[in-house]
This record gives C-alpha cells, sequence and structure tokens, in this order.
C-alpha cells in the first residue's frame, strides 16, 4: 500500500517538540503515572497530545518521551503517527489484556510475538487479506532479554485485537482459542501495523487483568497479582529504557 497517498498526514509544526528516538506509550492512566515516576518527569510538567498526555525528556539526555493514556485502535494509531512525525522511532507499548487461554492467569505479563487484526485500523494500512501484524525483532528482543534478565517469568504468543469488548463472545473466544491466540486486547494489532507501514520499530508487552478462557468473566483488576505483574513491567521499561 503506498504511504504517500493520503491527504492529511501527520506532522511537526513550529511549536511541536522534538523528541528523541525512544518512546513509551501506556494504555491506561495507572500504568502512566507509575511510569512517570520511575522514569523522573515531574507528574504535572506535561503538554496535551489530543487526549492524552506527553512528557518530553531534555533532548540533551537522550531520555524517552513517555505518552498515554489512550484506547482503542484508531486513537492508538492518531498517537503513534504523531509521535513518529515528532521524531520518535523506538517504541514500547504496555496494556492491559484479557486471557483466553487456562494457562495464562491475572497478573500475568505476555510479550506478544504477533496479533489477529479483528480491529478496523489496519485496514487502512496494509491489505484487508491479511490476518496478522507483527512486533519489530529488534524491540522483541529487548523486551525478553530485560524480562530474562530481570527473572521474570512471562508468555510469548499471539494476542487477539478486537474493536468491541463487549462482543467477546464465547463462539469468537474459543475459535482464537483453536488458532492458538493467548489473550485478547484492543491497539496491539494495530500499533504494530502501523509501525511497519512508517518503518518503525515496535514492541509490546501486556498485563493480564481478567479471565475469559472459560466463557465466564473473571476480572483481577483490583487483585495483588496484577498490581505485582503491573510494577514489575514498568520497572523493566525503565530499565530497557535506560540502555537505548
Amino acid at each position: 500500500m503506498d504511504n504517500e497517498d493520503a491527504i492529511i498526514f501527520p506532522h511537526k509544526g513550529e511549536k511541536s517538540p522534538q523528541l528523541g528516538p525512544v518512546a513509551v506509550m501506556a494504555g491506561t492512566e495507572t500504568d502512566l503515572s507509575l511510569l512517570c515516576h520511575l522514569l523522573d518527569f515531574e507528574f504535572g510538567a506535561h503538554r496535551n497530545l489530543f487526549t492524552s498526555r506527553l512528557y518530553v525528556s531534555n533532548p540533551s539526555t537522550g531520555g524517552p518521551c513517555l505518552t498515554g493514556p489512550f484506547i482503542g485502535a484508531p486513537y492508538a494509531a492518531m498517537v503513534l503517527e504523531t509521535l513518529i512525525a515528532w521524531g520518535a522511532r523506538n517504541f514500547f507499548f504496555i496494556g492491559w489484556c484479557g486471557s483466553i487461554s487456562k494457562n495464562v492467569r491475572i497478573g500475568d505479563i505476555i510479550i506478544p510475538s504477533a496479533a489477529v487484526i479483528d480491529e478496523g485500523t489496519s485496514r487502512h494500512y496494509q491489505n484487508a487479506d491479511t490476518p496478522l501484524s507483527y512486533p519489530s525483532e529488534l524491540m522483541l528482543s529487548r523486551l525478553r532479554a530485560e524480562m530474562n534478565l530481570n527473572q521474570l517469568n512471562f508468555h510469548s504468543g499471539t494476542v487477539w485485537s478486537t474493536d468491541a469488548i463487549y462482543r467477546e463472545t464465547p463462539q469468537q473466544v474459543e475459535y482464537y482459542q483453536r488458532r492458538g491466540a493467548i489473550a485478547v486486547d484492543m491497539e496491539i494489532s494495530a500499533l504494530f501495523t502501523v509501525a511497519q507501514f512508517r518503518q518503525v520499530d515496535l514492541g509490546a508487552v501486556a498485563v493480564v487483568s481478567d479471565e475469559l478462557g472459560s466463557f465466564k468473566w473473571r476480572p483481577g483488576f483490583k487483585m495483588d497479582e496484577f498490581k505485582r505483574g503491573r510494577a514489575a513491567v514498568c520497572r523493566v521499561l525503565k530499565d530497557v529504557c535506560q540502555k537505548m
């Protein structure tokens, strides 16, 4: 697909910040706040990026920028496109997901090696018949290496990205289970697709917040296991950013 055929392009205006090469994208407010602390950003010292917040490192330090929260594939793609236009080239996404595998439990960490495209945004960036999108091998290897260095267990596999969390039916869950998916989210496949289209590197990590594998919903948002998983991933992202 031709990447020069659009009418509107993301652009860098006169007042847009010049970003360093590394950006962390946090899907949720909770993880954004924790990462803000870990990466030494002042909580109130941000600029608006659409309806998200953007924290920018001093250009002389070469540190990462941090942005979020956001939800859904279209909005995630808008944020990613803008960060690319402003100079970022290496991206880490942290989000939450629902397990659809009985072997993946609340609080577990998933580093997706592929994502099923069941959202509408990716179709505007690649052939509509393409079933999967993939992370950058570079960012995937960096995430795996840092997880192993911190002696953290994680699952590596396919996630299913959907636009409609209230239409995750038993039939759909069973369908994607049979095809090897282990979790469901809303953004990862689109982020992989857009990053590949714009020729930048992006890897993702997701923490399991709830379970659907038995066809009954088991929420775990307040469970200690979930909180520990999120905190561990945020620390890993801090460490891997400091090495880039």
